[in-house]
């Protein structure tokens, strides 16, 4: 057998057939992504519904309550958090993992209050979503190359001007430091 699914060890494969309710809800405003995910998890067993926008998310969620979910955390139309919320309103059960392009601790933190089990940076492997969604609350092991002290740096920038509610001059005053030093680091990628 050499489909995707062969690739998942063993004990994934079992747990996942053993499911009682492998209803996935696939929510990306990235078509291609959004297709080849749901095609690689409906592989694995899961029985998937997509969405493309929030408006969309939360008009499918009227009439489904699905068991798990893999939501993307900045949308042309809002945020993921939204539909975080939306789901654990109908079911507090869910597993939600979160995926953004914006690797960030300060976003990370963020899903994971609103209810997220994990949060994954694109791209996301299919088979690195279905062991976050399976987790079953042991310690990860730990990352094989850690963050450097730059990276480190600058997630804490990013904590900070989340929780200024992207106000650079607040977050610089915060930080001591000045708003244009500030301005520039914003605008770089993140260090490796």
């Amino acid at each position: 057998m050499t489909t995707a699914a062969a690739a998942l060890p063993a004990n994934l494969e079992d747990r996942i057939a053993g499911l009682h309710d492998r209803t996935l809800f696939l929510l990306d405003d990235d078509q291609a992504l959004r297709t080849r995910m749901g095609r690689a998890l409906e592989a694995r067993g899961f029985e998937v519904t997509t969405a493309g926008s929030v408006g969309e998310a939360v008009e499918l969620l009227r009439s489904h309550q699905p068991a798990f979910a893999v939501l993307d955390m900045r949308l042309e139309d809002g945020n993921g958090l939204r539909i975080v919320e939306a789901i654990r309103e109908r079911r507090d059960d869910a597993r939600i993992v979160m995926l953004t392009g914006y690797g960030a601790i300060a976003t990370a933190v963020a899903a994971v209050k609103a209810g997220a089990v994990d949060y994954l940076s694109k791209p996301a492997d299919a088979d690195d979503v279905v062991k976050a969604l399976l987790a079953t609350g042991d310690a990860p092991e730990p990352p094989e190359n850690p963050m450097s002290a730059d990276r480190v740096r600058w997630e804490h920038i990013q904590r900070v001007y989340e929780l200024c509610d992207h106000n650079v001059s607040e977050t610089a005053r915060r930080l001591g430091m000045h708003r244009r030093t500030l301005q520039r680091i914003l605008a770089k990628r993140a260090p490796r």
